[in-house]
Parts: structure tokens; C-alpha cells; sequence
């Protein structure tokens, strides 16, 4: 199943996933390249393959307007050396613990925050944090997992204090309380303590302060006096035992429902009353872990105002429900893993030799095939519309544009399939004849692409390059039958032409419209074009529709001897010898062998076998020197 598929599943619109165990280099398409969705990634930098955290956000939903990555600010972003918290005020999310806030841990905010348990995103209603919290393995990670789960606590409140609304989602790897778990009294047992002593373990008695309703035995610690969070899940269901979200798999716990709820989706005091519903999935297996949800509502009280949920969800897409535009590549941020160079405007091979148009930063290939076409109905940079036929040079002429610049690129155009484009009410088709892509491959909005770069020898499409203003009167729809060959390609004409040289100013030229018919003659006298024949014609019908340029079989050129000569010479000149590893000239032999290679000649060493370089009975060849003919099929 790959992510599309699963995020289908969910039915979310934000994704957080814990302990992704990847590093960079095996991030793959499929997992950052989802259609319709942006991703952020939190990575180990010194444990390879260990722990990490992922966010996906669907785009046509929410866009954050900030991303970070680490719990205490002293990261950076992408190509940058600058750290979060020392950013300008505009573009921080806030809320870094300060020195004060850290002492309590011995450990720099740089190792807190080296190992990928962090990723964090601001959104206008609320700033969202996913963590994967150290778990209780031995001794050696309680200094660690204090000190993470201690930033963690400051940054909260910080935020809180801020006036920023809070939502904390994730893997805690704490038990709250006996009812998370099925275990309480065995572990207390194990380790000779109470059940008050294990609820007051320090994670857990930390954690307890954080939240509503957290058991908390004695006197609240300095600082952490009032709680800043609610746990969701637990507050729709208050009393609800084995409700658990993680499983020992070496026991094979799960059946037995014999596990623990460490996973949570808690919000700020105040964002209770967003939500609609909050469980946990634990019908979905995949791992030792089960999925927590909660649901908010369609209209939530935001800042004294009762609002639409997407108005607060990004930054101008809605108003009042109903979208004001669609999200767009401007939206993504410097963290999203769609601008790692890997993945930036990826393209396939296929693609590369298309007349695709480059893709625009953070667009993958597969989100470009099914991009809509654009509002004013441009298709590769067209004019007013949709054209790629003769009435674009009917048009140059009325504007009194240059003939011979016209002729020109119609005689410098790169041969091309031929293409059927028509514009209908809300979307235009397009049939190539010989392109490997499919239509909607073809199909680009014109604003994200620029002209594509081309050799001077052959250009970039079978119409004219230079074009005057369109009349924005056209009509109808129109077809652009087969370009001549250009200078790019060999073709038979080309060998009895010479390159068309520059045009003299002296030379006589004659333009001829019919009116009638429509029709436009461009007659030249210049006799040293002899590329050229004395009544060489553009002929252009509006009734057909069709643009039919040079009528090769018509034409009666002027032809140099001279040059005729030499193109014969390079065609129909004697095949040079191959030699072969002996540096000798090959012998060429003609196979008798029935099949589809009887009659066809190949090439081969001329030494014998024997010693004495005279054949032998059953005569065999030494030299592995085989050189085939062009037509040759394998046989």
C-alpha cells in the first residue's frame, strides 16, 4: 500500500507519524512526492535509521505558514546557518525554552535536539507539534528523556503564554495513570514501589502537570503550578478502560488487548469545544502501534468569532468556507521535503524529451500531469487563443509584419507531430501523433512555463517563433498540418539544397493576397536562394482550417550541380572498410542461412585458424571480430 492509498484510509487532513526509522537518502518518491499532500521530516543527524518524525498535510484543506524542526530552536533551516530562534520575529514560531528553562538538564539543546524527535508547524489558528519521546529503556536515557521531555514542557507553556493555541500530538511513551494500562501493578510490583510512587515517577509527574486532570501527588513543581493542556481522547471517553494504543509484540499482546495508551492528542485549555470526536483506531494493524484521532468541528469560536475551521487553516485559501484559491508551490515552506534537492522539480526521463515545460519548484512530475489548464486559456504560451495554425501568420501579415521574417521561421521550424488542439468550454484536448505522452502529459499551465531553451539550429515548435499581436477576434478552432523538415534533420530535398544564405536587401519580393479565397502567395525573384523555387507559396484556407506550407511535390527549384554533386558524393559514396582487432581490413560475407537475415552481408576478420595462416579442414576463425549491417536482426 503506498501513502496515497493509506492517507485515503485515514480520511485525515493532517498526518503525524512517529519513530519513521528513515534517513535522507532512503526517502523515496512515494513518500514525498504525494499528490496533494506536503510532508515535513524530522531526521536523526548522528543515529542512522533511528527514531524520527514526519507531518503530511493535505493541500487542498491546509498550508502552514511557518515549519521547524527540533524541540528547542537551536536548529537550522534548509540552507541556512542561521538558527530558528535567531531568526527575524516575522518568520519564528516562538515560544524557546530559555537558558534558565534548560539548566535543569545537563545536556546542550543541540543533543536534544540531534536525534529527530521533533517537527513543528504553525498554522493562523494554532501551532501544531509532533514528538516521538525518548522511552524508558534503561539508566543510561533518563537524563536524555528528562531533559527532552523538560523543553518540551517549556516550550509548551512558552507558546501558551504567548497566546498561541497549542496542539500536542504524538508517541509520549508515558502512561498517565493506572487506567492507561494494563500493567500498572506488575510494574509497581517489579520495581518494589507503590502505586503513588509510580505515578510520581519524574516523566510521569511531569507529564501530569501538563494536563488537565493529571494526577499529580503533592505539591505542584515551580513553574509548572497550572495545567496548559487537554488530552482529547481521554476526555471523550473519561472513564473508558483498555482504551490502549501500543502492544509488546514479543508476546503477542495485541489480541489480549494487554498493552498501554502512550500515544495522545492533546490541545490547548480553551480548543476543547473544536473538537467533534476523538478515538483511537485500533482495528488498524501495521505496526505495535494503533492510530489516535480527534475530529474538529466545521465552525470552531476563534478569537471572540465564530468561524469556518478552513478560514484559520492556511492563509487566504478560504474565506468565509468557500475558497479563494487553489494551493499553490508559492505556499510551501523552506522545511518541506518537496525542496530537497532529490525530489525538487522532479522529472521523469520520458518528460525530458517532451516539450514539457520546466516544472516549478517543489513540483513533482506526477502532480504536474494532472495540473488544470490556466484561467485565461493559454496552452504553450499561445496567444489569445489556443492556436497553432496558419491564422497566426494571416494575423502578422494584417500587421504588417516583415514577409521574410515570416517565411523565415516557417522554413527554420523543427519538424514535429502533428497536433489536433481544441479549446473546449473547460478543457482542451490534445492528439499527438507519433509524442510517447499521453494528452494530459502534454497539457501545462501556461504561467509555470517559460520557453524552452533550443539549439539555434532547430527550434522549439513547428510554428513560427516570432508572432505579432493576435487578433483577440479568432475564430473557431485550427489545425497545423506537417512542418517541412528544418535544418535539424537530413532529408532527401536536403541533400540538393544548399543552406539558405542571408537575404539581400536588393532582392525582389512580391506578397499577394486573394480575397476570395483567402489565400496569401509570397513570391520571391532572388536567384541566389536556390533553396527556393521562383513561385514558392503559403497557402492558407480559413474554411478547412488547415495551413499548408511548401508543396514540395509542386516546387520547381533551381538546383547547383555543384552542390547536387557533392550531397550524391556523401549518400551514395563507397562503404569504408571496418578493420579489425588485427588492424586489418574485415572480409564481408553474405549469410545463406534461411531466416530473415539470408541475403545479408557482415563483416569479419580475414585470419584462418591455423598456425601457419592457412585454412584448415573445418575450417574455424580466430578473431571474435564480428561487425554487422545495419539491417542485420540478430538471427
Amino acid at each position: 500500500m503506498n501513502y496515497q492509498a493509506m492517507f485515503k484510509i485515514l480520511e485525515a487532513d493532517i498526518v503525524v507519524m512517529q519513530e519513521t526509522k528513515i534517513q535522507r537518502k532512503d526517502l523515496q518518491d512515494d513518500m514525498v512526492l504525494v499528490p496533494g499532500w506536503d510532508v515535513f521530516f524530522s531526521l536523526p543527524k548522528y543515529k542512522k535509521g533511528y527514531s524520527g518524525v514526519a507531518i503530511y498535510t493535505r493541500n487542498a484543506v491546509c498550508a502552514p505558514i511557518r515549519a521547524e524542526e527540533g524541540i528547542t530552536g537551536v536548529l537550522t533551516p534548509p540552507n541556512s546557518l542561521t538558527s530558528f530562534f535567531n531568526l527575524p520575529k516575522h518568520e519564528q514560531i516562538g515560544g524557546y525554552p530559555t537558558q534558565i528553562q534548560l539548566s535543569e538538564c545537563t545536556l546542550d539543546a543541540a543533543t536534544l535536539d540531534s536525534e529527530g524527535r521533533c517537527v513543528i508547524l504553525e498554522f493562523p489558528a494554532f501551532v501544531l507539534i509532533g514528538v516521538y519521546c525518548p522511552a524508558n529503556r534503561d539508566e543510561t536515557r533518563d537524563e536524555f528523556r528528562i531533559g527532552f521531555l523538560n523543553a518540551l514542557d517549556a516550550r509548551v507553556r512558552n507558546l501558551t503564554a504567548a497566546g498561541k493555541k497549542v496542539f500536542l500530538t504524538g508517541d509520549m511513551n508515558i502512561i498517565r495513570e493506572e487506567i492507561d494500562t494494563a500493567k500498572a501493578e506488575e510494574q509497581a510490583r517489579k520495581q518494589s514501589i507503590t502505586l503513588e510512587q509510580y505515578i510520581s515517577t519524574p516523566a510521569r509527574r511531569l507529564f501530569n502537570q501538563l494536563l488537565v486532570g493529571g494526577k499529580v501527588i503533592g505539591d505542584r513543581d515551580e513553574g509548572r503550578e497550572a495545567p496548559v493542556l487537554w488530552d482529547i481522547c481521554r476526555g471523550f471517553h473519561p472513564a473508558r478502560r483498555g482504551m490502549f494504543t501500543c502492544w509488546e509484540q514479543k508476546i503477542n499482546a495485541r489480541p489480549g488487548n494487554f498493552g498501554s495508551r502512550i500515544d495522545y492528542v492533546l490541545c490547548s485549555i480553551g480548543c476543547q469545544e473544536w473538537f467533534s470526536d476523538s478515538n483511537i483506531q485500533e482495528g488498524l494493524m501495521g505496526s505495535d502501534h494503533c492510530p489516535v484521532y480527534a475530529v474538529l468541528k466545521q465552525n470552531v469560536v476563534f478569537e471572540g468569532n465564530e468561524v469556518d475551521i478552513r478560514d484559520i487553516m492556511s492563509a487566504g485559501i478560504f474565506k468565509g468556507g468557500v475558497r479563494q484559491r487553489e494551493w499553490s508551490n508559492k505556499d510551501l515552506l523552506p522545511l518541506s521535503a518537496k525542496l530537497i534537492p532529490e525530489f525538487d522539480r522532479r522529472r521523469s526521463i520520458r518528460d525530458m524529451f517532451s516539450k514539457q515545460p520546466p516544472l516549478q519548484r517543489g513540483e513533482s512530475f506526477l502532480e504536474s500531469k494532472s495540473a488544470s489548464h490556466d484561467q485565461d486559456g493559454k496552452l504553450f504560451g499561445s496567444t489569445d487563443r489556443d492556436t497553432v495554425s496558419g491564422e497566426t501568420v494571416t494575423e502578422n501579415v494584417e500587421n504588417n509584419q516583415d514577409p521574410h521574417a515570416i517565411l523565415d521561421e516557417i522554413l527554420e521550424a523543427e519538424p514535429s507531430s502533428e497536433m489536433l488542439i481544441q479549446n473546449t468550454d473547460s478543457s482542451v484536448r490534445a492528439k499527438t501523433a507519433s509524442s510517447p505522452l499521453d494528452s494530459q502529459t502534454a497539457l501545462m499551465p501556461s504561467p509555470a512555463r517559460p520557453s524552452i531553451k533550443r539549439s539555434n539550429e532547430a527550434s522549439a515548435t513547428a510554428r513560427p517563433q516570432k508572432r505579432g499581436k493576435a487578433n483577440s477576434s479568432s475564430k473557431g478552432t485550427a489545425t497545423a498540418s506537417k512542418a517541412l523538415p528544418g535544418k535539424g534533420q537530413s532529408s532527401l530535398m536536403g541533400f540538393f539544397k544548399p543552406k539558405t544564405p542571408q537575404r539581400d536587401s536588393a532582392s525582389d519580393s512580391q506578397l499577394t493576397i486573394d480575397n476570395e479565397s483567402d489565400n496569401i502567395s509570397y513570391t520571391t525573384s532572388d536567384r541566389s536562394t536556390p533553396a527556393l523555387s521562383m513561385s514558392d507559396s503559403i497557402s492558407i484556407n480559413e474554411s478547412d482550417s488547415s495551413f499548408q506550407a511548401f508543396n514540395l511535390a509542386d516546387q520547381k527549384s533551381v538546383v547547383d550541380p555543384i552542390v547536387a554533386k557533392e550531397s550524391w558524393s556523401k549518400l551514395l559514396g563507397k562503404r569504408v572498410v571496418p578493420r579489425c582487432e588485427h588492424n586489418e581490413p574485415c572480409v564481408s560475407f553474405v549469410t545463406k542461412k534461411p531466416g530473415v537475415n539470408c541475403g545479408r552481408s557482415f563483416y569479419m576478420c580475414p585470419r584462418p585458424l591455423g598456425p601457419s595462416g592457412q585454412k584448415e579442414k573445418n575450417t574455424q576463425w580466430r578473431c571474435g571480430t564480428f561487425i554487422w549491417s545495419s539491417d542485420w536482426t540478430g538471427d
